[in-house]
């Protein structure tokens, strides 16, 4: 199998080098064979999924027939692992997760390719950029990080096991979310630089890649989203998010790819912001890129992060590479990016759109500076200087703030200027309601002036409010309009409204789902917890819960041993609960690994955990964790979802309601 396998990725780098060089050629030395010689390209692009889709099924069909003289195999796969597990394989070690990542990207292509006769010499500048990229990875599983490389001297019996940590069901869809977030990025990123390079007219190419684009960023968000919930349900310290290097890495294009999704507007509603659109999309890919460095060079630490490699090394001259080509091309067709139309007053939706470009900029380089500056220090004066989780959030959260202030003004300004009465009207009641919301708070006993992090809470529902009241009067304002020239009712003409115009809305309702997850963000500055070793009958109290301590016992299964208690939850006097937190041991990998028992509802979540035995007096103990609103943070990313694909629907087309037959009365007396 191997060998099949070692064929197919071969072969994949001759066609997609073949798809770039004679796509290249075809493109930049234009003649009689041209047309044809391009048209070899595009289909040696679309025959290279081919082979990489054989290559990955090639690496499954082995893991689940425990074929552990491939390395990669032996190291993260063993006999007793579940079926989904050893499905996972294929994107849990390092070079499987290379392999994968090329698999998307194929994929990708596979259907850019299909479609070029949507505009073929756009698709035809994609499609080579694209080959260049997979060429880029098809080097390293070739050369650097071979996914079928054996295993040299005795064949094992058995294998070393999955990380623990990945055994978890999210696991099987976390990584494959994320991977379609950052290699859909390549897609807008080729056609980007691809319009400059041939100095395309006009935004066709953003219509193009719009849809592109947001479903991308929809699978970054949802990978970004499962990795906080696995974070929450596996390492069992009571959070979803403590600013690790390898979250950090993910956030970034995520950053950078939102600002062009609301910048883009500018240019096809204005032609303004050229400039910054064509630098955040490339961004965006190098940052995409630079993640993948993150997690596989060594250059950070992390619970995430795959092992030290030389192929750090590749990456940095990949995004070198990458680099210089969309300088030279930005410097030689800079005259080309130049706005139609200059920014005419402060108080406009133009100005709303660049200001939320900087903060979203701001955040990005304070992430990335955060993320690096352990090493930067390292390199500068001989010692590693850690940037915990105070400094992100310093500099973070009053950002986060001031893009929720726009993200509720923003709807309410006009394009090239706003009167001042006009704003007032628009965001009177909503800002009162805001306010009023921040009284109620203070008056159920939330005091900001006693703790930083109470004001940021407070702050955080009241912008959270303030949104939400400006979404709902953006869609009450539009439904009246509505209702009175068809008759309809509010409810109904707001449904329609929002099929007429799906991009419009549904970017608001993917507005609304990030307020509710800062709604559930903002309730971790209220977090409690306890711990002690509990012995049979024992209680432990938090908050409005009693906890008791029934039993404890133990279970052994083929992959792993655990151990778990059984606790009854009592409140107000009255057993509402049992749960079960759990601690396992895996037989392959010799490690342990912890199963958070949370019991959440709307209000706030119950989060225990077995952290192990007291070894001086052999009890067992636990830790429980009060988070107020997290479930909030879930049921927003499902908002998320459903805004993005509302916004991805094609606008209905108008209802025409047709006036009423005038009714010609003839006079009194008429005819008598």
């Amino acid at each position: 199998m191997s060998q099949i396998g070692s064929f197919a990725l071969l072969l994949a780098l001759a066609l997609s080098a073949y798809s770039f060089l004679a796509g290249g050629y075809a493109l930049f030395r234009p003649g009689p064979l041209s047309e044809r010689l391009g048209e070899t390209a595009r289909r040696a692009g679309i025959a290279t999924f081919g082979v990489v889709f054989l290559a990955a099924v090639v690496l499954v069909i082995s893991a689940f027939q425990n074929d552990f003289s491939i390395a990669y195999i032996y190291h993260h796969s063993n006999r007793d692992l579940p079926g989904p597990y050893k499905f996972a394989t294929l994107w849990s070690g390092q070079e499987g997760s290379l392999l994968f990542w090329l698999l998307l990207l194929s994929t990708y292509g596979l259907v850019l390719r299909l479609r070029h006769k949507t505009d073929s010499r756009l698709f035809a500048h994609a499609s080579v950029i694209i080959a260049a990229v997979q060429v880029f990875f098809l080097l390293l599983v070739n050369f650097a990080a071979h996914p079928f490389a054996l295993l040299q001297g005795t064949f094992p019996p058995d294998g070393a096991g999955l990380n623990p940590l990945l055994q978890y069901p999210e696991m099987v869809i976390h990584p494959p979310m994320l991977y379609l977030g950052y290699v859909g990025f390549t897609i807008p990123f080729a056609f980007a630089l691809g319009a400059l390079i041939m100095r395309y007219p006009g935004e066709k190419w953003i219509q193009i890649t719009r849809r592109w684009t947001m479903v991308t960023w929809c699978f970054l968000t949802c990978g970004i989203a499962l990795g906080m919930h696995w974070a929450y349900a596996v390492l069992g310290w009571g959070g979803y998010w403590g600013w690790d290097p390898v979250e950090n890495a993910s956030l970034l294009p995520w950053l950078t790819g939102t600002a062009f999704l609301h910048s883009v507007m500018m240019q096809e509603k204005r032609g303004m912001l050229k400039v910054w659109n064509m630098w955040l999309i490339f961004i965006t890919f190098m940052l995409s890129i630079f993640g993948t460095l993150l997690t596989r060079s060594g250059l950070v630490n992390s619970v995430h992060a795959f092992a030290q490699s030389s192929i750090g090394n590749w990456f940095t001259g990949f995004l070198a590479i990458t680099c210089a080509v969309c300088v030279y091309y930005f410097v030689k067709n800079r005259n080309h990016l130049r706005s139609e139309h200059k920014l005419e007053s402060l108080v406009s939706r133009e100005s709303s759109f660049l200001f939320n470009n900087l903060l979203f900029v701001v955040a990005t380089f304070t992430v990335l500076w955060g993320t690096l500056f352990p090493k930067i220090s390292e390199w500068v004066q001989g010692n590693k200087v850690t940037v915990g989780p105070p400094f992100f959030n310093k500099v973070n959260i009053p950002v986060a703030m001031l893009l929720l202030l726009l993200t509720a003004v923003g709807p309410l300004l006009s394009w090239r200027k706003t009167s001042l009465d006009s704003l007032k009207r628009n965001f009177l009641w909503p800002a009162l309601g805001a306010l009023a919301v921040g009284v109620a708070l203070i008056a159920g006993g939330i005091r900001p002036w006693q703790d930083m992090s109470y004001f940021y809470s407070l702050m955080a529902i009241m912008l959270s409010a303030l949104v939400s009241l400006t979404v709902l009067s953006e869609f009450v304002r539009g439904g009246r309009v509505i209702s009175r020239h068809t008759g309809q009712n509010l409810i109904a003409s707001m449904i329609h409204l929002g099929h007429r115009n799906t991009r419009r809305y549904g970017g608001y309702i993917v507005h609304f789902g990030v307020v509710v997850m800062i709604i559930g963000f903002a309730g971790s500055a209220f977090n409690r917890d306890a711990e002690r070793e509990m012995a049979y009958g024992d209680q432990m109290k938090l908050g409005a819960y009693t906890l008791v301590c029934r039993s404890y016992t133990q279970e052994d299964k083929p992959n792993y041993g655990s151990q778990w208690a059984i606790i009854d939850v009592f409140k107000g006097g009255k057993q509402i609960d049992t749960m079960y937190p759990e601690r396992r041991f895996f037989k392959a990998s010799q490690q342990p690994s912890t199963m958070v028992a949370n019991r959440s509802t709307l209000a706030e979540d119950l989060y225990i955990v077995y952290e192990g035995e007291n070894l001086d007096t052999g009890r067992p103990i636990i830790k429980a964790h009060l988070n107020p609103l997290v479930m909030w943070i879930w049921i927003g990313v499902w908002v998320i979802i459903i805004g993005t694909i509302l916004a991805l629907i094609p606008n209905a087309v108008p209802v025409r309601v047709a006036a009423p037959a005038r009714v010609e009365t003839a006079p009194v007396g008429a005819g008598v």
